[in-house]
């Protein structure tokens, strides 16, 4: 059995004054709605004592009964660093840090193997909250034997365990024990290798229009980083794209290929695209990869040609008007230059 996260220790440190009476600091677990009893160090029971949270004076409802201080129905906001003194002159005799909570309940589990045949990983979580701290226990057994559980480096939460032995029909057997110092509970998960094989989604996924082509889109992909033998465990491939303005997504399953032309695009409408692996004998498919946005070729408008307008004062020449007076006015200035003759 691998311990994932060390379990909160109680501490408890304890002098003793000229007189004999013991002192003491330590942390006092209690569960969320019982009625609590501290003790004011080894004081004996006839001893007068006064109590302070926090430093200052306690204002939910208690009890007082020697040197014992009694807190009824405790809740999170009884939480606190209780301190006594003995009376009259009010030598501090005791500390206790005391700590609201509930036990654990049983933790939710879920395996996966994105490296698929290295290993997997497990997952887990409390559903309730404890508002203590709490520890987990982890065993994993296969045919009869305990497995090395490594931590996560990251997650908390998690541990890496290696297959011992590829396409095994033996079951894998998942132990999680959640501790915490008001109690403790497990959970176990049962699966067979196949069942838990899951790709992380493509990467690098991409698309782009094709010149000439309106209803046309060129996508293509990598193969999740994570996966480690592309060629002895290929992947296969499962691509939807629809019109952004559309909710219904088109389908297109393939076997050994990292790209795809979409040939029934709608002409100047913006795409949506998505492509999800799965090894192609075992497991399920993957989440989804990131969403990319493409739109199809579209034919660059023809430019406009402007054409202007000269003012006269009856009125405007039209274009056509323009070019019969430049060709007149050019004629009649070829005929003046022959004949030799400018009267102006």
């Amino acid at each position: 059995m691998s311990v994932i996260i060390s379990i909160c220790l109680l501490v408890y440190v304890q002098t003793a004054d000229d007189q004999g009476y013991t002192t003491g600091e330590w942390n006092q677990y209690e569960r969320r709605g019982s009625d609590v009893t501290m003790q004011c160090g080894s004081l004996e029971s006839d001893a007068s004592v006064s109590w302070k949270v926090n430093g200052t004076d306690i204002e939910a409802q208690h009890q007082l009964n020697g040197p014992k201080l009694i807190l009824t129905q405790v809740d999170l906001d009884h939480n606190g660093l209780y301190s006594c003194f003995q009376n009259p002159h009010g030598e501090r005799r005791d500390t206790i840090f005391l700590h609201i909570g509930i036990p654990p309940q049983e933790p939710k589990v879920t395996c996966r193997s994105n490296t698929y045949p290295k290993g997997f990983y497990c997952s887990w979580h409390l559903t309730h909250p404890t508002y203590i701290p709490s520890s987990f226990e982890v065993d994993v057994q296969h045919n009869q034997h305990s497995l090395y559980v490594q931590k996560d480096p990251v997650h908390k939460n998690r541990c890496h365990v290696q297959f011992p032995e590829v396409f095994s029909s033996s079951p894998y057997k998942v132990n999680v024990t959640a501790v915490n110092a008001l109690g403790k509970a497990s959970a176990t998960l049962s699966f067979e290798e196949s069942a838990i094989v899951k790709p992380d989604p493509p990467e690098r996924v991409t698309a782009s229009p094709i010149r000439l082509n309106p209803r046309r889109l060129e996508v293509s992909w990598h193969s999740p980083a994570t996966w480690p033998d592309i060629d002895t465990f290929p992947l296969k491939y499962f691509l939807r794209y629809r019109p952004l303005i559309h909710d219904k997504w088109q389908h297109v399953e393939l076997l050994d290929s990292t790209s795809h032309t979409i040939t029934d695009a709608y002409a100047g409408k913006e795409y949506i695209i998505q492509i999800a692996a799965k090894d192609t004998e075992i497991g399920t498919w993957s989440d989804w990869s990131v969403a990319v946005h493409a739109t199809p070729w579209i034919e660059d408008p023809l430019p406009i040609t402007t054409t202007t307008e000269v003012d006269f004062p009856n009125g405007r020449l039209k274009p056509k008007s323009i070019t019969f007076l430049l060709i007149a006015t050019y004629l009649l200035l070829s005929l003046i230059k022959s004949t030799g003759k400018y009267h102006f």
